[in-house]
């Protein structure tokens, strides 16, 4: 009864997408736009199962339908210490990333089939569209790089896989440098790249532009993970956060967990703190036991001692990363939500997931922004995709302002020369108007129409002799009308 269910809803959900399926033919196109490789986060990329014997594929991450027992069967794995590789229980199944589409396929829409409420399977859906109505081109000026995300982010695998990424991006855009757009748990897979591969970083890539990375961990999703295990489904965003050492926090995340003291008389039960490196023997105490049996045989769950040790050699591979001179880095954080910083769950402001200072402890930055926006939720918002067509040079507008999100604008100028006093008296006047994206829009006509831009007059006097020159610059005045001002970052 549950496939025959499952049958008739995929039937609904095809019949449906064929329905509202709408022309992709791409109206515009920009030849003068540089390429862009956008790469995910954590669980942002399809993986498909692959069957070794029959070489049939199943999709299993994301998938709404039929999700716990194909996730079970096809993505329950273990950590082999010997390899660094997260292996597939399954041993008659391998998981891989679909490529089709330039490898955006991957990490637009997790989940292909679901039509109804479909934004909630979303991933880069939006900003892919925007980008294609700026003019970018996939497979030409637009690729994507999906990933197995349930590997380490310095996996020789992997990085062999964006290296040649790299160089097909590079080599399909006609010899143009890329620049990479990275989300979360993507900025530490750039970051790991870039120390072990700096040549060929430094001969692919033009910018940098890191959203809502974890540059220095979220230390709040691991004492949860501790306390209260982790979900692979629910709370798969916890399981890698853990580069937070060698970084001096405002506040420094504690560790505090409830111990029972036995006496000779009674047991009482204290609640004991540690700092960041006093844990770690804590953690080695606690993971000893963290086990399952699975087959018969034992197996370790996803945060063990093993995983602790090739996280600390990741955690010093992080730690030397730089940024080389020519490649410029741009920074993109999430504001104004309540994000758990330590296992007090003491909260501070961040992106719900990711606390603002972690975002903000990047590299030399050419810019940075702060954005109001939820962890995921950041890749649709429109403020965010002004700034990147502002960064990414799409928008050919040198007026921009990312900070504010407004744009300043020269209206008018008059240029007045006069004799006073027997003095050469240069007047420059000009106006400048402050264009807000929404601007305007709960104006009425009557208001609209006393609006002023800025004024400004400035006059700059010569006199020159045989003996001297001499050079004098003053202000008139400077106005500001202004009918509303809002600000969202």
């Amino acid at each position: 009864m549950a496939v025959l269910l499952e049958d008739i809803l995929k039937s609904v959900e095809q019949l449906l997408k064929l329905i509202s399926k709408k022309s992709e033919e791409q109206t515009y196109v920009d030849p003068t736009l540089d390429p862009v490789l956008l790469v995910p986060g954590i669980a942002g990329s399809i993986l498909n199962a692959v069957d070794e014997k029959t070489g049939k594929k199943e999709r299993v991450w994301v998938r709404i339908i039929g999700a716990d027992s194909e996730f079970r069967d096809k993505l329950w794995s273990r950590y082999d210490p010997d390899t660094g590789s997260t292996v597939t229980l399954d041993a008659d199944t391998h998981i891989e990333v679909p490529q089709d589409r330039h490898g955006l396929h991957a990490i637009d829409t997790l989940d292909p089939d679901m039509v109804i409420s479909g934004d909630c399977v979303y991933y880069f859906h939006e900003m892919i569209v925007e980008f294609l109505k700026w003019g970018y081109q996939e497979g030409t000026t637009l690729f994507g790089f999906g990933y197995d995300f349930r590997q380490s982010n310095r996996f020789h695998v992997t990085m062999e896989r964006l290296a040649s990424k790299l160089e097909s991006v590079y080599s399909a855009s006609g010899g143009r440098k890329i620049n990479i757009i990275s989300h979360s748990m993507g900025g530490l897979l750039i970051k790991c790249f870039m120390s072990l591969h700096s040549d060929l970083f430094e001969k692919y890539v033009k910018n940098w532009i890191a959203i809502a990375a974890p540059f220095q961990g979220a230390p709040g999703y691991i004492a949860s993970a501790f306390l209260n295990g982790i979900s692979f489904v629910e709370g798969w965003e916890q399981n890698f956060f853990i580069s937070k050492w060698n970084f001096k926090w405002e506040h420094t995340p504690l560790l505090e967990i409830w111990r029972q003291k036995n006496s000779d008389e009674n047991a009482t039960i204290m609640l004991e703190s540690y700092p960041p490196a006093e844990a770690i023997p804590i953690f080695m105490e606690a993971l000893s036991i963290n086990k399952v049996s699975y087959g018969g045989s034992d197996v370790s769950l996803p945060f063990n001692v093993d995983i602790l040790k090739w996280a600390n050699e990741t955690r010093k591979l992080l730690s030397c990363a730089e940024v080389p001179n020519q490649i410029k880095f741009y920074n993109i954080y999430g504001t104004n939500h309540v994000t758990p910083h330590s296992a007090k769950y003491i909260n501070v402001d961040g992106d719900g997931t990711v606390p603002v200072e972690s975002a903000k402890m990047g590299f030399v930055r050419e810019a940075r922004v702060g954005v109001p926006g939820e962890h995921r939720g950041i890749l649709s918002d429109h403020h965010v995709f002004r700034i990147l067509k502002h960064w990414l040079k799409a928008d050919h507008d040198p007026f921009y302002n990312p900070v504010n999100d407004y744009v300043i604008l020269p209206t008018a100028f008059d240029i007045e020369s006069l004799n006073t006093n027997g003095l050469q008296v240069t007047t420059l006047k000009e106006e400048w108007e402050v264009v807000g994206e929404d601007q305007g829009k709960d104006l009425d006509d009557e208001m609209a129409e006393k609006e002023q831009p800025f004024v400004s007059s400035i006059s700059v006097s010569r006199v020159g002799s045989d003996k001297s020159t001499q050079e004098e610059a003053r202000a008139i005045h400077v106005e500001l009308n202004a009918v509303s001002i809002s600000a969202g970052a």
